[in-house]
């Protein structure tokens, strides 16, 4: 998918600086006025009618801010809200209950680029997250020439594995009559199937307050399940280290894993539980 926040900022009208267009007014109405044989000192800010081109010089600029802001939220990129809502609706979605802008924007594309029944990966994902908020992310695969369709699902949950009531609600969205074509089989799963425990000892500063050894645990596993990308990344001893490296914290030692874990292409790796050993205080 094309990511839109790459793309550089649209300027539906022509931005106006206040000053320069009011020097414009001001020189048009000297012209005018001279033309009619009439002086007209534009330096006199009193005058009524120098007070009148500041006006309209204002609400000139204020009309283009409206209209900008009008037409950018018909843009994908930058639309919110109701008008997000109608943008969806041209490709037959609706906003799930608690359902964000953000997602709504992805299944938007989604839709544009996976509007083909014809089994790709992005029309399985469409459906996988129409079907369901909890549905953060989805692998398809096939293995060989078997028509069955693997589909593996990251759970917006933290850890990120799929429950079984929610791989039911994908499955059973997956076999509806306008999704499924007749030669496919779906078997769909969690993209959690590997569950890591992590040991490491923390060495802290000689400031730090000694609770930071337990926020360590939680902040570890919330790092993990930030992972935009979570399905095929590997779980090192490196990001490890770098992800519990906190302010107060001066050394960190891995003893588990005692290796990198590599994630398949399709499998996301979570976190079990986290063990910090006190490791003392040193700068």
């Amino acid at each position: 998918m094309i990511d839109l926040e790459a793309l550089p900022d649209p300027e539906v009208l022509k931005s106006i600086d206040h000053e320069e267009w009011l020097q414009n007014m001001i020189d048009r109405m000297v012209a005018e006025s001279d033309a009619l044989g009439i002086t007209w000192d534009a330096n006199v800010s009193s005058d009524p009618a120098m007070i009148q081109l500041e006006l309209a010089a204002f609400y000139a600029m204020l009309f283009t801010s409206y209209v900008n802001e009008a037409a950018r939220n018909q843009i994908l990129a930058f639309s919110t809200g109701a008008d997000l809502d109608h943008l969806a609706s041209f490709y037959n979605l609706a906003r799930l209950p608690g359902e964000d802008d953000t997602r709504l924007r992805v299944r938007i594309q989604l839709a544009t680029i996976g509007g083909s029944v014809g089994g790709t990966k992005e029309r399985f994902k469409s459906v996988a997250m129409g079907a369901d908020i909890r549905v953060r992310d989805i692998a398809t695969w096939r293995v060989g020439r078997d028509p069955t369709v693997n589909v593996a699902v990251l759970s917006t949950e933290i850890g990120g594995n799929a429950s079984q009531s929610l791989l039911n609600i994908v499955q059973t969205a997956l076999e509806a009559p306008g999704v499924k074509l007749v030669s496919d089989r779906y078997e769909v799963m969690s993209a959690v199937r590997q569950i890591v425990d992590v040991t490491i000892i923390v060495t802290l500063s000689p400031d730090a307050p000694a609770s930071l050894l337990q926020e360590l645990e939680s902040h570890l596993v919330t790092a993990r399940d930030a992972e935009v990308d979570l399905l095929g990344l590997d779980l090192t001893r490196a990001w490890i280290t770098a992800n519990a490296m906190l302010p107060g914290v001066s050394n960190i030692a891995v003893q588990l894993p005692a290796s990198d874990v590599v994630a398949g292409s399709n499998e996301a790796i979570a976190i079990g539980t986290v063990t910090i050993v006190d490791g003392g205080r040193s700068r």
